[in-house]
């Protein structure tokens, strides 16, 4: 049969079968609009300007070989391995030519330096940097060294070396002073290329003996240039988000493996030498993610905290150790009637934020170049710690910190957990207590987040205050690493977050957790950005949190479906608010279902809304579409613009889709 004949049969044979079955009626209809009804003169509940805020843990090197700039692992040579990280270059060893010496009865804080003997005129270090140094072609480069010599005559090359060994960069420091007393010096040069794997060497030239300690290289571009300070473009993601609070140090290393591996905030705070270096207790955590080279350098420390939430606009929000080492760890406690000086640090740091400059630790905050005060208002006591003996350390605490600062509020926590005996007990307890805020951390699973979304539609509404302090899904286990922060993750984390906006006169504060990691020395998994030497990106859980804080609006209105809230009604999610500042109505709807929705808006009340507005809309059919240094804004908002008809707007909800509605009014 010729094709033209062919094709001729065929389309008679589908004429015939369609005339045949015209009495049938169709079996896929037209998609019935769901009504969901919004009512923007109905408030709910106000939504505290810091509602949406961001956790900071020094995990996954967050902080050493991540947002603190510092290039040089181990500068002042106080790791377990004093050399570690270092390398030695020579064409043959001599007796004495390096040496570790501690002084550890002259200055406790910072013991170790190296003492080099450069008899023979050809000696160098090397190092190896945080999993590499990332170099930027035509980048300063910042070197700075404390040294001591009794007499001049050693001269410090300074190079940056590629992967393979290529110099892209080089420059001198010929110390300018002899004497007993040690001296700091700097020098600065241009990189040639770029590489997120370089080293660094310092090559001796000249024959003599010099001490060396607080060996230290910056890049040229920290945030807002500061000396020492943090990268930049870690900053301006979390600026970008708006955060209304940073909380901080932690986490779990301020409780720390025992009491002496704990956060201790007064040591973190002064002139970096003086710092005392700790080991981080992410160190040895997990078998299969050991990391021997992790300490905690505390070049960023409590002033560099505050000093960041004030640059970020964002309230400062530090967590501090309530006598209680990690209880998954030792379990250690200080006893009670050896707790004072634990409270004593909690009313300093009070102090030390907010006291004028003629009190002790008000002058020391002066002294370090911030005369104003902080303005510190609240403040975290423990961290997932539990049970009687917590309640009890607790107490006493709270007795004097509201004996002194009685409207200065306090955080507490809950446990481990969302639900169970220890936080029926703590839940309980705290609620009698008249607890300030109740910290409830949750990492569980995506079906966990659905079925969570009306968690506090029942909460009492008068009482003590929800601060969720760390959340974050927890995808299959068998996905690691970058690829847990999936689409699904990012879409029931914001599944949920619509039922703790509604419920913001209950939660009101609430942030995501952990925040950073670095691709090639993480721990845990998944986290908000990820970076590494010389990248950094958001994942789809950073565009969802940042949706929020840039939305968060000031009164809660309600929205119902069939009058009822939407907390998971043929995979919906959603909440609304206005924004009295901007005049906005912010409507947050999710679509948990792999089929487009159609959603007609009905718009109740007498605000005067305008005809038209913006939609911001994440959507990805794939749940298991990641963002990544590849592709950093795969699954991220696509803005576009909607229009009403009279006081209805009519859409349609893609497919596994989170999206942010605004509608200016009058």
């Amino acid at each position: 049969m010729k094709l033209n004949a062919l094709k001729k049969s065929v389309l008679n044979a589908c004429f015939t079968f369609s005339l045949s079955f015209t009495a049938i009626p169709m079996l896929v209809q037209a998609q019935i609009p769901k009504v969901v009804k919004i009512k923007p003169d109905y408030t709910l509940a106000k939504v505290q300007p810091n509602m949406w805020g961001v956790f900071f843990e020094d995990i996954n090197f967050g902080a050493d070989g991540g947002i603190y700039a510092e290039l040089i692992k181990n500068r002042s040579f106080e790791f377990a391995k004093p050399l570690m990280g270092w390398s030695i270059q020579r064409k043959k060893a001599i007796e004495g030519e390096i040496l570790v010496v501690n002084r550890k009865e002259v200055n406790t804080a910072n013991p170790r330096y190296l003492q080099i003997n450069n008899e023979n005129g050809t000696f160098g270090i090397t190092n190896e940097g945080f999993k590499g140094i990332g170099v930027k072609k035509g980048l300063r480069y910042d070197f700075s060294v404390m040294y001591r010599q009794k007499s001049s005559g050693v001269t410090l090359h300074l190079q940056l070396l590629s992967a393979n060994n290529k110099v892209i960069g080089e420059g001198n420091l010929v110390p300018e002073q002899s004497g007993s007393d040690w001296k700091k010096q700097s020098a600065s040069f241009i990189a040639t290329e770029t590489d997120p794997k370089a080293k660094f060497a310092i090559v001796f030239e000249g024959k003599g003996q010099i001490d060396l300690d607080m060996v230290s290289l910056f890049p040229g571009d920290t945030w807002k240039g500061r000396k020492q300070g943090l990268r930049a473009d870690m900053v301006q993601l979390l600026a970008d988000m708006k955060p209304g609070f940073i909380r901080f140090p932690g986490g779990c290393i301020v409780e720390g493996t025992d009491l002496a591996n704990r956060y201790q905030w007064k040591k973190t705070i002064g002139p970096i030498e003086n710092r005392q270096q700790l080991i981080n207790r992410w160190n040895t955590e997990f078998a299969h993610r050991p990391a021997p080279d992790y300490y905690q350098s505390f070049g960023l420390g409590f002033f560099e905290y505050f000093q960041l939430a004030e640059d970020i606009g964002s309230d400062a929000l530090p967590i501090l150790n309530c006598g209680m080492a990690c209880q998954f760890n030792t379990g250690e406690v200080v006893a009670l009637d050896e707790l004072d000086p634990y409270v004593q640090d909690a009313l300093d740091l009070i102090e030390f934020a907010n006291g004028e400059v003629n009190t002790k630790w008000g002058k020391m905050r002066a002294d370090l170049g911030h005369p104003k005060p902080f303005n510190l208002k609240m403040m975290g006591i423990g961290n997932e710690n539990w049970g009687p003996q917590y309640l009890e350390r607790l107490a006493i605490f709270t007795r004097a910190i509201k004996a002194k600062y009685p409207d200065f509020k306090l955080i507490n926590s809950s446990g481990t957990d969302p639900e169970g005996d220890r936080f029926n007990l703590l839940n309980t307890s705290l609620r009698e207590n008249k607890a300030d805020f109740i910290d409830e951390h949750y990492y569980r699973p995506a079906d966990w987040f659905l079925k969570n979304a009306g968690r506090y539609d029942n909460y009492p509404r008068n009482e003590s205050k929800v601060f969720v302090g760390e959340y974050a899904v927890h995808a299959d286990k068998n996905v690691i690493g970058s690829n847990r922060n999936n689409w699904q993750s990012a879409l029931a984390s914001a599944a949920l977050m619509t039922g703790l906006e509604r419920n913001a006169d209950v939660v009101q504060m609430a942030s995501y957790a952990p925040l950073f990691a670095h691709i090639d020395a993480w721990q845990w998994a998944p986290d908000m950005i990820w970076v590494d030497n010389l990248n950094v990106y958001g994942t789809p859980d950073y565009y969802v949190q940042k949706l929020f804080a840039t939305n968060k609006g000031t009164d809660v209105v309600s929205i119902t479906l069939d009058d009822k809230n939407i907390i998971g009604q043929d995979g919906l999610y959603a909440s609304s608010v206005l924004d009295k500042n901007k005049k906005e109505l912010i409507i947050k709807i999710a679509n948990n279902t792999g089929q487009s929705q159609l959603i007609d808006f009905e718009l109740d009340g007498k605000t005067k809304l305008k005809n038209s507005g913006t939609l911001e809309e994440l959507a990805d059919s794939n749940l298991n579409q990641v963002n990544s240094f590849d592709n950093p804004q795969a699954l991220s908002p696509k803005v576009s613009t909607i229009n009403l008809k009279g006081r209805k707007l009519n859409t349609s909800l893609k497919p596994y889709s989170f999206s942010v509605i605004k509608i200016p009014f009058n």
